[in-house]
C-alpha cells in the first residue's frame, strides 16, 4: 500500500505541473496562434486555465493528505508542506478571484468585447496579475518536482 501511495504522490505532482507548464506555455500560445479569433482564443484558454485550477487544488489536498498521513505534525516543518500550500494559494486566488472579477469584467463590457470597452486597462491590469501568479506557480511547481522526494522521507 505504501508503494502506490508513493506513486499516487509522485503521479499527482506530475499532473499538476505537467498540467501547469504545458497548458501555460505551450497550449494557450498556440491556441491564440493558430486560430484566428482571439475572443474564442482566449474563451478556450479560460475554461482550460480554470480546470487545472480545480485540478492544483484537488492535488494539493491530495499532497497535503499524504504529507500528514506520512510524517503527522512534522509535516509542517518541511518545505515541501509550504511548497503546496503556497501554490494552493495562488491557485485559489485565481479560482475565486481573479478569474471571476475578469469574467464580471467581460460581462460588464457587452455588447461590446472587453478589450474595446473603457474596462480594457483594467482587465489587462487583472490579466497581468493573473499571469505573474501563473508563472511563479509555475516555478514554483518546477521547484516541487525537484524536491518531490523530500516529501517521500
Amino acid at each position: 500500500m505504501r508503494k502506490l501511495s508513493e506513486a499516487l504522490y509522485l503521479t499527482v505532482i506530475t499532473l499538476w505541473v505537467g498540467g501547469l507548464w504545458a497548458l501555460g506555455y505551450i497550449a494557450a500560445p498556440l491556441l491564440f496562434s493558430s486560430l484566428g479569433d482571439r475572443q474564442l482564443a482566449g474563451w478556450v484558454a479560460g475554461k482550460l486555465f480554470s480546470l487545472i485550477g480545480w485540478v492544483g487544488l484537488g492535488s494539493a489536498a491530495y499532497l497535503l493528505m499524504f504529507l500528514f498521513a506520512r510524517q503527522g505534525l512534522r509535516s509542517i516543518k518541511g518545505s515541501i508542506f509550504w511548497l503546496v500550500v503556497l501554490m494552493a494559494l495562488m491557485a485559489a486566488a485565481t479560482q475565486f478571484g481573479i478569474q471571476p472579477l475578469m469574467a464580471q469584467l467581460k460581462a460588464d463590457a457587452l455588447p461590446r468585447e472587453v478589450m474595446e470597452s473603457v474596462l480594457r486597462d483594467r482587465f489587462a491590469a487583472w490579466h497581468g496579475v493573473s499571469s505573474i501568479l501563473y508563472l511563479m506557480q509555475s516555478l514554483l511547481g518546477l521547484w516541487l518536482v525537484v524536491w518531490s522526494q523530500r516529501g517521500l522521507r
